[in-house]
C-alpha cells in the first residue's frame, strides 16, 4: 500500500507528522519552567544547559544520539547496497528509517523532561549551527551541474567529485540533522519550536532515501530556503526589529537568486523578476533603516558558502586523487634494461 504513495501525499503527511510533534514540544516545554539555568554569557554561550551536569545527564544524551546516529548510517548502508533503486512510494527499509526516527524523537523527548540536557552540555554552539551550514553547502555542490553555481552556470568542479559528493552525502547529511537534534533540549522557546521543526523536516528526507519525494525538486528548495525563515525569525527574537535579521533574510535569499533558483525550468523573465524584487527589498529594508551601507553585509552569507563549496570541492579532489594514487600499481622496472 505505501508503495502507491505519491511523492506528494508523502510529504504532506511528513509535514503534517512534523507540525503535530512540534505543538506537542511546546505542550511538553511548559513543565520545563522551572529548570535553573546559569545567565546568559554572550555569542558563544548556549543558554540552555544545566548549571551541574552530572554523569547520567551527559549519557542520556550521548548514548542514544549515538544510537540514532549509528541506526541511520546502517539503513543508509542497507539502501544503497541491498536496495539500489528509485520507487514511486516508500520501500519497506524507508518505514523502519521514518520508524526509527519516530522511536528517537520519542526518547528525546522522555530524556528531556527527565534529564533536560542535550549535547551543547559538551559541545560549542557553533558547531550545531555549522553543521547544518555544511549540509547547506554541499546541496549546492551536488546541484552544481544541473542548476549552475553563478546565474545559471556551473563551477568548474570535476564530475568525480560531484559523483562522489552525491553518493555519500546521505552519510553527512544524518549526522549533520541528528547531530543538530540531539544538540538542543526539547525546550518550548520560540526558536526551539522552529529549530525543531526544521529538524524533524530534515529528517523526513532523510528518510526517504531511492524515492521520488527525495528528489523533488521544489520539495528539496523549501528546505534549502527554510534556513532563511528559521535564521530570521530566531534573529528578529534575540535582536529585535532593529537586529542583524536583514543579514540572515537577504544573505540566504542571495544565494536563491544566484544559484538555487535557476534549477526549477522558471523562464528568464521570472528570474529577471525575482532579481529585481530581491534587490529592491533589501534596498528598501536597508534605506528605512538609515543605513544604506549596510546592504554589503547580506554577501556574507553567500560568500562564506561559496567559498566552502571551493574548500569541500577541494578536499574531495584531493582524497580522490591521493585514493587513486594508492591504488595505482607501482611500476615493474626491468632490470635487464637498467643493466
Amino acid at each position: 500500500m505505501l508503495n502507491n504513495w505519491s511523492a506528494g501525499r508523502i510529504l504532506t503527511a511528513g509535514v503534517l507528522a512534523g507540525a503535530i510533534i512540534t505543538a506537542l514540544i511546546w505542550l511538553l516545554g511548559q513543565r520545563l519552567h522551572g529548570v535553573t539555568l546559569l545567565p546568559d554569557q554572550g555569542v558563544s554561550w548556549y543558554y540552555w544547559k544545566l548549571p551541574e551536569p552530572t554523569l547520567w545527564t551527559r549519557l542520556s544524551a550521548w548514548l542514544p544520539y549515538a544510537a540514532h546516529q549509528l541506526a541511520l548510517w546502517a539503513l543508509i548502508y542497507y539502501a544503497q547496497t541491498r536496495v539500489g533503486r528509485y520507487t514511486r512510494g516508500l520501500h519497506p527499509v524507508n518505514v523502519v528509517a521514518l520508524g526509527v526516527n519516530a522511536a528517537f524523537i520519542a526518547l528525546h523527548m522522555a530524556q528531556t523532561q527527565l534529564f533536560y540536557d542535550g549535547l551543547a552540555q559538551d559541545v560549542s554552539i557553533f558547531s550545531s549551527q555549522g553543521s547544518v551550514i555544511l549540509l547547506l553547502v554541499v546541496v549546492l555542490l551536488m546541484e552544481n551541474r544541473r542548476r549552475g553555481m553563478f546565474f545559471g552556470r556551473p563551477a568548474p568542479i570535476g564530475a568525480q567529485v560531484v559523483r562522489f559528493a552525491r553518493r555519500y552525502h546521505g552519510y553527512l547529511f544524518s549526522w549533520a540533522a541528528v547531530y543538530t537534534f540531539w544538540y538542543h533540549p526539547m525546550e518550548a522557546t520560540s526558536g526551539h519550536l522552529i529549530g525543531f521543526f526544521y529538524m524533524f523536516l530534515l529528517l523526513l528526507q532523510g528518510s526517504l532515501f531511492l524515492t521520488r519525494a527525495h528528489t523533488n525538486r521544489w520539495w528539496t528548495l523549501t528546505l534549502e530556503l527554510a534556513v532563511a525563515v528559521h535564521g530570521t525569525l530566531v534573529a528578529v527574537m534575540s535582536g529585535g526589529p532593529d537586529g542583524a535579521w536583514p543579514m540572515f533574510l537577504f544573505g540566504f535569499l542571495g544565494v536563491f537568486v544566484v544559484t538555487q533558483m535557476h534549477g526549477l525550468g522558471l523562464t528568464r523573465g521570472v528570474r529577471w523578476s525575482l532579481g529585481l524584487a530581491y534587490a529592491f527589498g533589501a534596498l528598501l529594508v536597508y534605506g528605512l533603516r538609515h543605513d544604506l551601507s549596510g546592504v554589503l553585509a547580506v554577501g556574507r552569507i553567500p560568500a562564506i558558502e561559496y567559498l566552502v563549496v571551493a574548500v569541500i570541492a577541494g578536499m574531495i579532489w584531493l582524497g580522490l586523487a591521493i585514493a587513486k594514487r594508492r591504488r595505482s600499481p607501482e611500476p615493474v622496472h626491468d632490470r635487464r634494461v637498467e643493466q
